[in-house]
């Protein structure tokens, strides 16, 4: 018996030779070493040796074991059969049903119930390449990676343990316990859990949903980086941020925008452009700076809105929009300039401060202080406070109806100016004309209070209390200087013409600032 396992000792020692006249595959590390085999066989015509039990093979570093196993010596390779496993020292161990292994190009194939296993994270598959060079494994006929935060899925993917850094692409998924992202193509870090998406990519959970093809996103914190106009969408579809850069944090809602930002709360109606934004979709705050413009298309007429700053604020059911500086607006019935603005949803108010100005077909109000009411067809009153002037183009030869005051209040019906109700200071001048539309002069009141019914651009009820002196003079005896008001000024020419035109400046020709109106009534002992 003792000459029996020698004899196969010696035979065993003999097939780790390479014959005579085989070529040399370099040093000695580089061809397969059996360590160990229950069985050794050999068969004619056969060029495997066939090893059973308990097979173990060493090669540059790594242990293989198997229940069986054939090794081709001519080739440097061999295939083990059942509970295979290669260890590499203590950091990568793999698992599979069979394995080909290249001693001449260090790879290893397996296949069927696969388990590669590192230190964070275990890739499953049933078709894996493993390249022992570059470290690298690979399967290609899908594949899953876990880890203690995420398991990721797709049909080809790659993982390399020396950096922690795994490839994936098509239908690949990543499942967290809070959302899922669906990819085409994905990179993903076990170590840092820093998932980078590298093609078009859906991010779901509860609080909402993500579309994006290329960015990274934070795994653990959340954090994400969106490029290329990336949209972020309410969990009802009915908000929605996209822009060229988002960064994104899910579990705060907080999304910072740079370039082209577009923000649509779709049922309240609105919108908020600018080129940089900010959004809170929990506290529903939103900001936008540089080319900034809002658009409130929750009424028959939309209303643009342009300043360098916007805020949007929304609540369960109401909408504010402020504007600060700079400030235009358009809408199809009322256009206007001013510093400052604030419209509400609540109340349908427009407030306009800082030397406002608003236009509503031929008229044209100011002061330093208007109130807008809204509705939801056009115009209902303006408010004006803090000295006011109301002035009507009658687009001929510049004359112009005008009424001025402390405080004034416009109403309006289909757009139209009907009553005037002014308080304080009140002074009018007012053309007079024939039924033909002739004018015979120009009339002009004083009083300390003043209302005035009007229909079809034609005064049909005037009325004037306390203290009141009313002038008529002809056309002919008309002098230039007597046919405006004090404070005077057809600001026409800001007016903004459209939705596009809401980016010019406000600035005003030097005679017509607030401060030179203010010094001329100063001069003439009119108080503000």
């Amino acid at each position: 018996m003792a000459k029996i396992t020698l004899f196969l000792l010696f035979l065993l020692a003999q097939a780790q030779q390479p014959p005579a006249g085989f070529p040399s595959t370099g040093s000695d590390d580089e061809i397969i070493e059996l360590k160990q085999a229950d069985l050794w066989s050999k068969r004619n015509g056969f060029d495997a040796e066939i090893l059973t039990g308990n097979v173990i093979f060493f090669h540059e570093g790594a242990f293989m074991y198997c229940d069986s196993a054939y090794l081709y010596q001519k080739t440097n390779t061999f295939e083990a059969f059942s509970n295979v496993r290669m260890e590499q020292g203590d950091t990568i161990f793999v698992y599979g049903d069979y394995l080909h292994y290249d001693g001449n190009t260090r790879l290893a194939r397996l296949r069927d119930n696969i388990r590669m296993e590192d230190r964070t994270a275990t890739l499953f598959t049933d078709s894996l390449d493993y390249d022992r060079v570059a470290n690298l494994g690979y399967y290609f006929e899908g594949g899953m990676l876990v880890d203690e935060e995420n398991e990721l899925t797709s049909f080809w993917g790659q993982y390399s343990p020396d950096t922690k850094q795994a490839l994936f692409s098509d239908s690949v998924k990543l499942i967290n316990e809070d959302y899922i992202i669906y990819s085409d193509t994905l990179k993903y870090n076990t170590e840092s859990k820093y998932a980078d998406i590298l093609g078009p990519s859906r991010i779901v959970s509860d609080s909402g949903y993500v579309h994006t093809s290329k960015g990274w996103y934070n795994t653990v914190t959340e954090d994400s980086h969106l490029l290329d106009r990336s949209e972020v969408y309410s969990n009802d579809g009915t908000k929605v941020l996209i822009g060229d850069t988002i960064f994104y944090n899910r579990q705060t809602g907080v999304g910072e925008v740079f370039g082209n930002m577009f923000l649509e709360d779709k049922e309240r109606k609105a919108i908020l452009q600018g080129n940089y934004g900010f959004y809170n979709e929990k506290t529903e705050y939103g900001l936008a700076t540089d080319s900034a413009f809002a658009i409130d298309y929750s009424q028959q007429e939309s209303m643009y809105v342009h300043g360098d700053t916007l805020v949007m604020i929304t609540d369960s059911v109401h909408r504010d929009i402020k504007a600060y500086y700079e400030v235009r607006f358009f809408r199809a019935d009322l256009q206007g300039v001013c510093d400052s603005l604030h419209y509400s949803s609540r109340d349908s108010m427009v407030y306009m401060i800082g030397d406002p100005v608003v236009w509503n077909e031929n008229n044209q109000i100011l002061g330093n202080q208007i109130n807008v009411y809204l509705n939801d067809s056009t115009i209902e009153k303006a408010i004006v406070k803090d000295y006011a002037l109301a002035i009507q183009d009658r687009l001929d030869q510049e004359r112009y109806n005008q009424l001025s005051g402390r405080d004034m209040t416009a109403f309006f019906r289909n757009g139209d100016i009907y009553h005037v109700l002014v308080e304080g200071n009140a002074e009018s001048l007012y053309y007079l004309t024939e039924k033909d539309s002739t004018i015979i002069g120009l009339n002009k009141t004083e009083s300390a209070y003043l209302s005035m019914d009007i229909e079809n651009e034609q005064i049909k009820r005037l009325k004037l209390w306390s203290s009141t002196t009313a002038v008529t003079t002809p056309l002919p005896q008309l002098k230039p200087e007597d046919s405006r008001l004090k404070g005077f000024v057809w600001l026409d020419y800001l007016r903004p013409a459209g939705p596009k035109d809401i980016f010019r400046s406000n600035e005003r020709r030097s005679s017509e600032g607030l401060e030179q109106r203010q010094q001329r009534f100063q001069r003439e002992d009119i108080t503000l």
